[in-house]
C-alpha cells in the first residue's frame, strides 16, 4: 500500500505527531556531524518516537499537528525524512524555512487545515494535481491549495539540485 502511483499521486499509511514539531524533533542536533542522507534516516523522529524508524516503511506519511518544522533552518530534517523513504508531509501549518528547505530538497508537504481528522494507521492518497487528500481508510475527500507549478516540478526532479543539473543539461543540449 506504500507507493507512488504516478509523478502527480502519492499513497501511504499514516503517522501521526502532534503540534510544534521542531527540526530537533525530526533530526536531533547530536547526529548533525554528518550530511549523509543514509545516516540522518537511521535517527528521523528518534526523540518523538524511538521507534519510528524501526515501525516506519517506505511511502508512509506524516501527518502533523500545526507549526510543523519549527526551530532551527537546517535543512538536515527534510533531507532525513526523505532519505528515510517519508512519501509526504501533511499538516494544518508549516514553519516558513522549513516549508521552503523540503521543496528544495524535494520532499513534499502540503497544508490541510483539517489534518487532525485524519488518525495514526489510515492509509492517504494525494493527489497533486487536483488538490485532494483522500482518506482511503475514512473514505473521505479533502481540498489543498495545489503546490504552485514551479514547485511541484522541484520534487518531481528530486529537489533544487537535481532540477538546476536538468535545466543547466537541457541549456548545454541547445
Amino acid at each position: 500500500m506504500h507507493f507512488r502511483l504516478k509523478d502527480e499521486t502519492l499513497q501511504g499509511k499514516v503517522w501521526k505527531f502532534g503540534d510544534n514539531i521542531d527540526t530537533d524533533l525530526i533530526i536531533a542536533a547530536r547526529y548533525l556531524n554528518t550530511s549523509e542522507p543514509s545516516e540522518l534516516a537511521k535517527h528521523v523522529m528518534e526523540d518523538a518516537d524511538p521507534e519510528f524508524v524501526a515501525k516506519m516503511n517506505e511511502g508512509d506519511i506524516i501527518v502533523a499537528g500545526e507549526n510543523f518544522g519549527c526551530g532551527s533552518s537546517r535543512e538536515h530534517a527534510p533531507i532525513a525524512l526523505k532519505a528515510a523513504g517519508i512519501n509526504a508531509i501533511i499538516a494544518p501549518t508549516f514553519a516558513r524555512i522549513f516549508y521552503r528547505n523540503a521543496f528544495n530538497m524535494g520532499l513534499p508537504i502540503f497544508e490541510l487545515p483539517e489534518a487532525e481528522e485524519i488518525n495514526e494507521g489510515d492509509v492517504v492518497r494525494v493527489d497533486m494535481d487536483a488538490g485532494e487528500i483522500i482518506n482511503v481508510t475514512q473514505a473521505k475527500t479533502y481540498k489543498f491549495t495545489p503546490i504552485p507549478e514551479f514547485m511541484q516540478e522541484l520534487v518531481n526532479a528530486g529537489g533544487l539540485i537535481e532540477f538546476a543539473k536538468k535545466e543547466i543539461a537541457a541549456g548545454a543540449k541547445q
